[in-house]
């Protein structure tokens, strides 16, 4: 019989819509060839539980979310925005606030958006209709095209899910969600060190410990310069003197 076959290796990443990966896939494919990526599209409502299950490495969550016994660092935020049929009046405005879309219908938990909550007419005078069956965001925008509501997402999310009959715009005093990574705290391997770093943007190089200055060489002893040993003194010799010439220098006398 032939042996079972061991599954190859890989590092599998949970992700919440909306976030892409692109980037930090293509990091870690450069540099760790030896362990393939596995992606996990998850629903936010499980984006903590993949990781308990031990069905996802690391998993980029929506936050807030519950991190009991989990690692977690923030990446970045992202604005909220109302997502309405195209030809609603909103669809004319840059931005709106909240009172621009208290009268609207939200399709969603009115929990999830707390500013819109405390301020909206269907709930304050009771109003409000029972939510029709939808399974996703993609539902809900659905919905949205059909003239049924209103749903207030974040940004990315509604690019994901973007249709040419629905238009979205900033929701300037709803509060920003934030994208974080997070991981089981007490099964922090290597592996996982080395994907934080890549998300981070660490480069292959650097290290997570900090690094160690080098010993420096002791300076060189100084050898004692040596006076350069003095010349034994010789006089200078002085000229011979001169010899008189013949002749033109004495007297032209006789003989006496």
């Amino acid at each position: 019989m032939d042996a079972a076959e061991t599954p190859e290796p890989s590092f599998t990443i949970a992700f919440v819509p909306g976030v892409t990966l692109a980037k930090w896939a293509t990091v870690w494919q450069e540099r760790r060839k030896d362990l393939p990526l596995a992606f996990a599209p998850t629903a936010e409502a499980d984006a903590v539980s993949v990781l308990h299950e031990r069905t996802a490495d690391v998993s980029f969550v929506r936050m807030p979310v519950d991190d009991t016994d989990l690692s977690l660092i923030p990446l970045y935020s992202e604005i909220a925005v109302v997502v309405v049929p195209k030809d609603h009046g909103i669809a004319k405005l840059e931005s709106v606030t909240v009172a621009d879309i208290t009268d609207e219908h939200l399709l969603q938990d009115p929990d999830d958006v707390p500013e819109w909550r405390d301020v909206a007419t269907e709930l304050s005078d009771g109003t409000r209709r029972p939510l029709p069956e939808m399974r996703s965001v993609e539902d809900a925008i659905e919905l949205v095209a059909a003239g049924v509501g209103i749903v207030i997402v974040p940004q990315s999310v509604a690019r994901l899910y973007g249709r040419k009959d629905v238009v979205a715009r900033p929701v300037t005093d709803v509060a920003e969600t934030r994208i974080g990574l997070a991981w089981l705290a007490e099964e922090t391997t290597p592996d996982i060190e080395d994907f934080v770093g890549v998300v981070r943007g660490r480069t292959a190089r650097s290290s997570r410990a900090p690094q160690e200055e080098p010993e420096k060489a002791p300076p060189k002893e100084r050898k004692p310069q040596q006076k350069p040993k003095a010349k034994p003194f010789t006089p200078r010799q002085g000229r011979a003197p001169k010899k008189l010439g013949k002749g033109r220098n004495r007297g032209r006398g006789g003989r006496s």
